[in-house]
């Protein structure tokens, strides 16, 4: 049983659909331990209460150091022996404290084609740049920027009239889609990181 954290800093609406996928057995031998926020509003956590699942709270506005925030955050995650974060619209950069302790055990969901695209507003520098065609990445997380070995991508055309609300919420969908396929990948081993490349077995 693969034990997850799934950090959250609003809505939480990839991890509402990891866990929908979770309870109808599309990604098997899995379950979310934890869900941690870095703000006390984030409407992901009625959700979490909801479903009886356990919630951590330590509020990011109280810490002015990063890496002394990522060192409470992994002494909160200790009980729960975790083997995969997710972070699911987490708007903070995580520090090596957190990326040493959980070394290829974190992922993130971007919503761009990586390399292209990174940090915030990805929708609004997609339309701005005139691309044909954007998306999401699943990406494991490293010291980088959105720069981590790709696991997987979905790819969204991009139409002449879009906002950046109407394409948002296209990719989003696919964000949905392409979460619980790449920890379905993960939970049942068929992921091999080798340096920037992941393979798939089978």
């Amino acid at each position: 049983m693969t034990r997850i954290a799934v950090f959250i800093s609003g809505r939480g609406s990839n991890f509402m659909a990891l866990h929908e996928n979770i309870k109808k057995g599309i990604i098997k031998d899995a379950e979310i331990s934890v869900v941690f926020s870095n703000k006390e509003d984030a409407k992901g956590l009625d959700y979490a209460k909801k479903e009886n699942i356990e919630v951590i709270v330590i509020p990011s506005k109280d810490y002015n150091n990063r890496q002394e925030y990522d060192k409470k955050i992994v002494e909160a995650l200790k009980p729960y022996n975790i083997d995969l974060i997710c972070l699911a619209g987490y708007m903070r950069i995580v520090t090596h404290e957190l990326i040493k302790a959980y070394e290829n055990k974190i992922i993130n969901i971007h919503p761009a084609l990586l390399p292209s695209f990174k940090g915030l507003h990805a929708q609004k520098q997609a339309l701005e740049y005139g691309v044909k065609y954007s998306g999401c990445t699943v990406h494991f997380v490293d010291d980088g920027m959105d720069s981590g070995a790709i696991i997987l991508q979905k790819i969204v055309e991009v139409y002449d009239d879009d906002t950046e609300d109407t394409l948002s919420e296209r990719i989003l969908k696919q964000e949905h889609i392409a979460y619980s396929e790449a920890v379905s990948l993960i939970t049942s081993g068929k992921v091999v990181i080798n340096g920037r490349k992941v393979s798939i077995k089978g």
